[in-house]
């Protein structure tokens, strides 16, 4: 019996999704929720897996080719069994094998002899998605030697331009290679994101200073019995979660957001964390963060962090969100203007902490200083709005307790 593969229905603020790859081909035996296709929209990438044992036996759709919700990608013949390859007939790994042979004959040929490219495996291409099997054969990479940003540290078409175009400038001194390389759905849409901010928020960065020496020795005291009992880790990000949460309950018009010449205020706080992963930033949201626990703010971040990393957010994970954490200390920054991500009306940066010269009690004394900024929409959040809420940051870490109190 033909079975269909469709696109799964996609939410209305996502109109279409790319093929990013097919893990199978026409003919390639499937079993149950196996993953077939990767599918890549403005952002997360979906797996679509198939929904019954038997053989692949069309695929619709090539790697490129836009989608939208519930088109057929694929027919799988269920129940069927694949078909046996002849006993003296190997043309999968032979061809490939001679191919990857003369991809790398070509390039040793064409490069100096003390500069000779690294050999190409036997077989080494064959999991690598056609696009990126393509350069890699013609540019007589090995994948191997290749380090992966893709999902889950697949070698993808980018990895192996990157890697031929360094090791290309590495040997020929005054070469200026260049390459150019599509982007990709979640990067448009990141930049789409960005003009639409810029273009549509009148938007204005206000500056803070915490001392953050109380709530480091807070770590220090209880953080090896915290994670025993939670089985996570204390780390900053639950302090800053925590003090924003509350901080929004006091100054609601931060937690607010424009629709056309109305103002939307929430009652909770649904705290959009900024992760970096290989392919942009994405913003999965930490819902009702006023009712959480500290243990379950600093899980919930670091499952986020995992399924970012490993490709497994859900479009639902990314949707909503009142206000936005973003953490540029991890990357070294030690100032910087954070962009409002509407329709939203504010994000607090957070920054990397420095000991700085800092007068306690008469006295000059060394302290772990970080500069927060909230960047804010300023049609509806006046200066003394955001200025009053980042001093409200500011005195519930500088002073942990008032966070436990509700102060």
């Amino acid at each position: 019996m033909a079975t269909e593969v469709k696109v799964p229905v996609l939410p209305e603020s996502v109109s279409d999704a790319t093929i990013a790859g097919w893990h199978k081909k026409a003919g390639d035996a499937v079993k149950r929720d196996e993953n077939l296709v990767d599918l890549e929209t403005d952002k997360v990438v979906l797996e679509v897996p198939s929904p019954v044992d038997g053989v692949l036996k069309e695929i619709k759709f090539k790697e490129g080719d836009t989608v939208t919700s519930s088109q057929v990608l694929a027919i799988i013949e269920e129940g069927a069994v694949a078909a046996a390859p002849a006993k003296d007939d190997k043309p999968a790994a032979g061809a490939e094998e001679v191919q990857e042979k003369k991809g790398a004959a070509k390039a040793e040929a064409a490069a100096p002899a003390s500069t000779k490219p690294a050999p190409v495996s036997s077989g080494g291409t064959s999991a690598l998605p056609p696009g990126a099997r393509f350069t890699a054969e013609s540019k007589g990479i090995d994948p191997s030697q290749v380090e992966g940003t893709g999902r889950r540290g697949a070698v993808t078409k980018e990895d192996l331009v990157n890697y031929a175009s360094g090791r290309t400038a590495g040997v020929s001194g005054g070469a200026r290679p260049e390459e150019r390389v599509p982007m990709t759905r979640i990067r448009k849409r990141i930049a789409e994101r960005l003009m639409q901010s810029k273009n549509s928020i009148a938007m204005l960065t206000s500056f803070n200073e915490v001392n953050l020496g109380k709530v480091m020795a807070l770590r220090k005291e209880l953080g090896e019995q915290f994670q025993k009992d939670t089985g996570v880790k204390l780390g900053f990000m639950s302090f800053f979660a925590k003090a924003a949460a509350n901080a929004l309950q006091r100054h609601p018009v931060v937690n607010a957001s424009v629709d056309g010449d109305d103002i939307i205020y929430h009652g909770y706080a649904d705290i959009s964390v900024a992760v970096s992963t290989d392919k942009g930033l994405v913003t999965p949201v930490l819902r009702n963060v006023e009712r959480m626990s500290f243990a379950e703010v600093e899980k919930g971040i670091a499952d986020f962090a995992v399924q970012a990393r490993e490709g497994g957010l859900k479009l639902e994970d990314l949707q909503g969100g009142t206000f936005t954490i973003t953490n540029g200390g991890t990357f070294g920054s030690l100032m910087s203007t954070p962009i409002v991500n509407p329709p939203q009306s504010a994000i607090l940066g957070m920054h990397a902490i420095k000991d700085r010269a800092v007068v306690e009690n008469g006295q000059v004394v060394a302290a772990p200083m970080m500069y927060i900024a909230l960047s804010y929409d300023h049609r509806i959040i006046d200066g003394k709005d955001a200025v009053l809420f980042l001093v409200d940051i500011k005195n519930q870490l500088e002073n942990p307790g008032r966070m436990v109190l509700g102060l």
